[in-house]
């Protein structure tokens, strides 16, 4: 059993006829018309909502959306009453909207639901003292419910009163069936992975990643690193970069974790070629350079095709592949062709293939090829921290198992 399933997870729980609060990461992208224009969000939450209805459960759900600020018409335009409705159409039930996250009639209606019935909470950050996870939220979440759930893995790194405060103040608290999907996968990755083990880092900054490459190092075959965040490599290297991106305050850090994966024995991959732009525009000028003859003025936008052969036979022995971020700025057509790659060889690939990070995730559904991979995160900041090696506390707060 690894050690971040030492949780009791939505199948240990005797839940018919108990009111169950289940913590959801219903914050999906709208248009101005409070329209919905990505539901993988509330898809994602369908197998742990499922298994409770069938099991009798009264199922009360809880999210946030956005950042409400207070202001006016803030009210509208982060309602979850869309949420509800397209809850509802997926599931072919009614989900009944709760007029506020709390209160006498959030009570009432949480005490009225039927075994199998929904009630879906109003935004939970239109209460100030979500984020500041304030005790007497917690209790007042908590005292709506017998059991609580925590099925929103991409808020489990932040302390808030319905991730972590609430966990707290119920008699038992759950991982759902995302949250342990997310926590089995990426806790093999960081503790039992199959052999060899790569790990593709990719992105535009050193900083965003480097506690991810001090935590990895030591558990990876090869490392392979990509986007803007190799050209700091290439320079502590003293290799030519021109104007690329490079964080000049990095290098000595660069140089150190260099040094490291010689002194481990670990292959550390940095582009040998480059798709370089004399300007960072779609429309620039751009050509294919070797390695350390990037000409002053221009900037490496994707890695070269010599580079992706060179990472493709990386990939080829693998059994365990970890992707966080892209190899170029694969948001402008013309350099997203390294990025794709990966998505294709990792969608190819008979490995363990755990992607995470926003980024490489929206390349492999703009490719249709996010099926194919084992595991797809579905927390950006949560699955970082998770690869650092960091707690998440909306994972500690859960009840241990017995």
């Amino acid at each position: 059993m690894d050690n971040h399933l030492k949780k009791l997870t939505v199948k240990d729980l005797q839940v018919k006829g108990k009111r169950v609060l289940v913590r959801v990461d219903f914050n999906v992208p709208m248009d101005d018309q409070q329209r919905i224009t990505d539901d993988t969000r509330v898809r994602a939450a369908l197998p742990t909502i499922e298994f409770l209805r069938r099991a009798g459960a009264r199922i009360l759900l809880c999210s946030h959306l956005g950042r409400p600020k207070g202001e006016p018409g803030d009210r509208e335009k982060f309602s979850l009453a869309p949420v509800a409705k397209r809850l509802g159409e997926l599931l072919q039930v009614n989900v009944t909207m709760a007029p506020a996250v709390v209160g006498p009639e959030v009570e009432k209606l949480a005490a009225d639901l039927p075994e199998g019935g929904l009630l879906m909470l109003e935004n939970v950050r239109f209460e100030k003292g979500e984020t500041k996870n304030d005790p007497v939220l917690a209790q007042a979440l908590a005292s709506l419910a017998d059991v609580y759930v925590n099925d929103a893995f991409g808020s489990a790194h932040r302390a808030h009163a319905s991730t972590e405060g609430v966990a707290h103040r119920v008699k038992q608290a759950a991982a759902g069936l995302l949250m342990e999907k997310e926590l089995e996968y990426l806790g093999r990755v960081l503790t039992s992975p199959e052999r060899p083990f790569v790990a593709i880092l990719g992105g535009a900054k050193v900083s965003g990643k480097l506690e991810v490459i001090r935590n990895l190092l030591p558990k990876v075959d090869t490392l392979i690193i990509g986007g803007g965040m190799a050209y700091t490599f290439l320079k502590a290297k003293g290799i030519a970069i021109g104007k690329s991106l490079c964080e000049e305050d990095l290098i000595p850090m660069a140089k150190e974790i260099l040094k490291q994966a010689l002194d481990l024995s670990k292959a550390f991959l940095l582009p040998i070629d480059h798709v370089v732009a004399d300007d960072f525009r779609a429309d620039a000028q751009r050509k294919v350079t070797p390695r350390g003859t990037i000409e002053e003025g221009w900037q490496g936008m994707d890695i070269g095709p010599e580079t992706i052969k060179k990472f493709a036979a990386a990939l080829k022995p693998a059994k365990t592949i970890v992707w966080n971020g892209p190899m170029g700025v694969f948001e402008m057509e013309p350099f997203a062709q390294g990025t794709l790659a990966i998505a294709r060889l990792l969608a190819e690939s008979k490995a363990t293939t755990v992607v995470g990070g926003g980024d490489s995730v929206a390349a492999l559904t703009h490719m249709g090829l996010a099926d194919q991979m084992s595991h797809v995160s579905t927390g950006g900041g949560a699955s970082l921290e998770f690869l650092e090696g960091k707690q998440l506390p909306g994972v500690v707060a859960l009840t241990d198992r017995p």
